[in-house]
């Protein structure tokens, strides 16, 4: 039996929810395998499918249902009422191609005004032959950075080795996810969590987050179960910033980043494995307090 660990006690998530702070009203785009219809995601508000282009939601892998838990499950989410808009991207094996991800970014900026979508959360990444600065992902994710969405990203699964970050987490603009905890022994093996610096000796990830045997929802019926990687690491950091966004909606995505910078937690480790820290999201809620218009950025 795998030993689950209370990463909500860890991050202090209960405190934050007493003090009514639950994600209220953020929209988060989760771009993945879909979602299914479970009983503990309440907020599941709209559905695109770009494989089978069915209309209602499914989830034919449950790693984009597990995903979506960590972010809004009623009972265990940590942004429990944030509204979550699924954009099914990948196949039942997890796999997809480029310009459909394209397309569910360009869907997610036309759309960020009538869902109040703030947040992008792409559990997904690959490894570029030939990484270049230009790369369509990159390009992409950076244009939805620039219309006012946070794009948080994995920093994917193939570490330890440097340069060994996903794309689109390369982007020196995003914020990148890696996992705190991958000294853990799991199906990923140890040390999975991809390393800096990028292939431009951009210091990556930003921010690690709890990613190894994770519980979180299952795309059965109101079954649970747990998974590993940075796919989970990266909805711990959208859920943590629906969070600070529910309270301080004016924050810029340069603003939120810049709070994740101030207020992470140095678990002294190399730059290139944890960033700046474990995200802490009751220290970006304190620290937000001191952020006020027109210093929003």
């Amino acid at each position: 039996m795998a030993r689950l660990i209370n990463y909500h006690e860890l991050l202090q998530i209960p405190r934050i929810h007493c003090m009514g702070i639950r994600g209220q009203g953020v929209g988060i785009a989760v771009l993945d395998t879909g979602a299914y219809p479970h009983i503990d995601l309440p907020y599941l508000y709209t559905f695109k499918d770009y494989i089978n282009h069915r209309s209602n939601f499914y989830d034919d892998s449950g790693h984009g249902t597990h995903v979506a838990g960590i972010i809004g499950s009623k009972k265990i989410g940590i942004a429990p009422e944030a509204r979550l808009i699924i954009l099914k991207v990948l196949d039942r094996i997890g796999e997809g191609k480029t310009p459909m991800v394209l397309e569910g970014i360009n869907w997610v900026i036309d759309h960020k005004d009538k869902y109040n979508i703030r947040i992008m959360n792409i559990s997904i990444g690959t490894i570029s032959k030939k990484p270049t600065h230009n790369h369509t992902l990159v390009d992409a994710v950076e244009r939805a950075w620039q219309n006012g969405i946070v794009v948080v990203s994995a920093a994917g699964n193939h570490g330890p080795d440097k340069t060994s970050v996903t794309t689109p987490g390369i982007s020196e603009t995003i914020i990148t996810v890696g996992s705190c905890d991958d000294n853990i022994s799991t199906s990923n093996n140890l040390f999975y969590s991809g390393r800096g610096p990028t292939p431009f000796c951009i210091c990556k990830p930003d921010v690690v987050a709890p990613g190894s045997r994770i519980m979180s929802c299952s795309n059965r019926a109101a079954m649970y179960t747990d998974k590993s990687g940075t796919s989970m690491a990266t909805p711990f950091v959208s859920g943590s910033i629906a969070l600070l966004l529910s309270e301080y909606p004016f924050l810029t995505p340069k603003a939120v980043k810049i709070l994740l910078y101030e207020t992470s937690i140095d678990l002294g480790l190399s730059k290139n494995q944890q960033g700046w820290g474990l995200v802490n999201p009751l220290g970006l809620l304190n620290a937000a307090a001191s952020f006020r218009r027109p210093y929003g950025l």
